[in-house]
């Protein structure tokens, strides 16, 4: 198992760091998994937290410090684990958050995540996320919508907006299979770093996909659903509402193979 370790800008994290993380609920996040000796995907983490940080501090966060505070970390790490990077500011006055400041960074690490075998079933919701670009740390809703599907007897909630589109997970996003393409949905969302490698991966590959709006009321025509997110790369989707999706898990299976295939980038290169 790896070890629990929380550092706050290369050093190790104090009992205020913790308690302005829990107690002020202003800031932004990536989780990644350490696996193979690397991180696949990390620069693409690392420009999420720099985009997040100059939107929500009005400063950026330079993709070296990031690096070297991640290596740090991972320095004794032989083994996989989570990672998750939080993004706050411990000069930030809640009282004055016009004011541009420098970011600090927590880095913690726990156990990998379990790949889940399982086809997920899922309820549609209408839900909207504030920012929904951003990965910020405003989750309760999420975990909520996710808690009353689990109450309706589904294992998660998709959610679409407003005007009927289908947007994104709780935790995840969505694509799906129309037979000819892999099609994933043009709505409000948080872009994961896994769709981004997946779309990469297939573009290098010539493997046909596109992105358009896709309605709640078009979710019959498709032959197979999978969710994605960096924990456990590729899900298959049983269900969604009544709809079933025979196509779902060799689905899934193939998308694991093509990401599994893309090099981790190590952490202190």
């Amino acid at each position: 198992m790896p070890d629990f370790r929380i550092e706050a800008n290369g050093l190790p994290a104090t009992l205020d760091d913790v308690r302005r993380i829990a107690a002020f609920n202003y800031g932004h996040f990536t989780a990644m998994q350490f696996r193979d000796g690397g991180v696949r995907g990390l620069s693409l983490h690392l420009a999420r937290l720099d985009a997040a940080s100059r939107e929500l501090f009005g400063r950026p966060l330079a993709a070296a410090r990031v690096r070297g505070y991640l290596a740090h970390a991972l320095a004794p790490q032989r083994e996989a684990a989570s990672v998750r990077i939080n993004v706050y500011a411990r000069a930030l006055d809640r009282d004055d958050l016009a004011a541009s400041v420098d970011p600090d960074v927590l880095v913690s690490l726990g156990p990998p995540a379990r790949l889940m075998d399982r086809a997920v079933r899922a309820r549609i919701v209408r839900y909207e996320r504030e920012l929904p670009h951003v990965k910020h740390v405003g989750t309760f809703g999420l975990f909520h919508q996710r808690r009353l599907a689990q109450l309706a007897g589904f294992d998660d909630a998709l959610f679409a907006t407003a005007a009927g589109e289908v947007s994104e997970g709780t935790i995840w996003n969505v694509g799906f299979h129309d037979g000819a393409s892999l099609v994933w949905p043009d709505a409000p969302a948080l872009r994961g770093v896994t769709q981004q490698l997946l779309e990469q991966a297939l573009a290098a590959r010539g493997i046909a996909q596109l992105t358009r709006r896709i309605r709640v009321d078009e979710l019959v025509h498709f032959g197979a659903a999978f969710l994605v997110n960096t924990a456990s790369v590729a899900e298959p989707i049983a269900a969604i509402d009544g709809i079933a999706y025979a196509g779902s898990v060799a689905l899934a299976a193939s998308l694991r193979e093509l990401h599994d295939a893309i090099a981790p980038e190590l952490p202190g290169a």
